[in-house]
């Protein structure tokens, strides 16, 4: 049975966190693990994270970061923590659950599935038969923002800010969490940019060949959000800067080279 270590960022969650949710899944799924990233929390987070580690800690671990670092580092130490563990897949979810946790299976499966994909991400379609309930002002904005984000990646991606998003662990995508991150509303553009800017300068496969959009089944907005409507405007400046960095054609080198290049991992630079 494949495993995976999920990476949950928390700031400020005492009032937000599902603990009971993780307890049980993680009863009904030993093979897959928990690591919390506490991001300088000033309330009592970092107390119920150690409670909960301390209850079950084959399946909990807490990784603690002395200030505030925002979330796109927050998941980034815990990935470069998660991407090193002896699992087949590493990912992140967002700690409101608002991606509920079973779905994490179906996002094992996919990759079980199909050995040529890397990354399977969650996608807030709402279709019949699924629930997905969005605000329509943040819906709206979002479908605005995920067209100018797919034009810019030149990558037919439909939904590129859904929080839950799981990782083959690869050279290939340990590098993509190698250095810091230039934005942080839409690091998860940034790092499709970063995949687009190591097809350019290795020879690996595609994204449209290895990234998978998963229709949720679930989704909702959950009260006490942080990302609000004018953050929507700041992550456009952002997107320019996602271009200017990684995309713009008169770039002559990558943004970090791989990490490791052993094994069935090594990629040969392009000429």
């Amino acid at each position: 049975m494949s495993s995976a270590i999920i990476v949950i960022p928390c700031f400020n969650e005492e009032k937000r966190l599902e603990v009971l949710q993780f307890r049980k899944f993680a009863l009904v799924h030993p093979e897959h693990q928990f690591l919390f990233v506490n991001d300088g929390s000033s309330d009592r987070t970092a107390l119920i994270l150690d409670d909960l580690k301390a209850a079950a800690p084959e399946s909990f671990d807490v990784l603690h970061l002395s200030r505030n670092q925002g979330k796109a580092e927050a998941v980034r130490q815990g990935m470069l923590r998660a991407l090193e563990a002896d699992v087949d897949y590493a990912g992140y979810w967002d700690a409101d659950l608002a991606t509920p946790l079973d779905m994490i299976p179906e996002f094992t499966q996919q990759l079980d599935q199909a050995p040529h994909l890397s990354l399977v991400i969650g996608a807030r379609i709402k279709l019949l038969g699924r629930k997905i309930e969005r605000q329509k002002l943040r819906h709206y904005l979002g479908r605005v923002f995920a067209t100018a984000a797919s034009t810019v990646l030149q990558l037919p991606v439909y939904d590129t800010q859904c929080g839950a998003k799981l990782f083959r662990i690869s050279a290939q995508n340990k590098t993509l969490f190698s250095t810091r991150f230039l934005t942080n509303w839409i690091f998860d553009v940034e790092l499709l940019a970063r995949a687009r800017q190591l097809e350019k300068f290795y020879h690996c496969d595609s994204l449209e060949a290895t990234v998978y959009e998963l229709p949720l089944k679930c989704w909702q907005d959950i009260a006490g959000s942080k990302v609000k409507p004018h953050d929507f405007l700041k992550a456009f400046f952002e997107l320019c800067s996602i271009y200017w960095n990684y995309l713009r054609p008169s770039i002559r080198k990558p943004f970090a080279p791989l990490s490791v290049q052993t094994g069935s991992d090594k990629i040969r630079k392009a000429a």
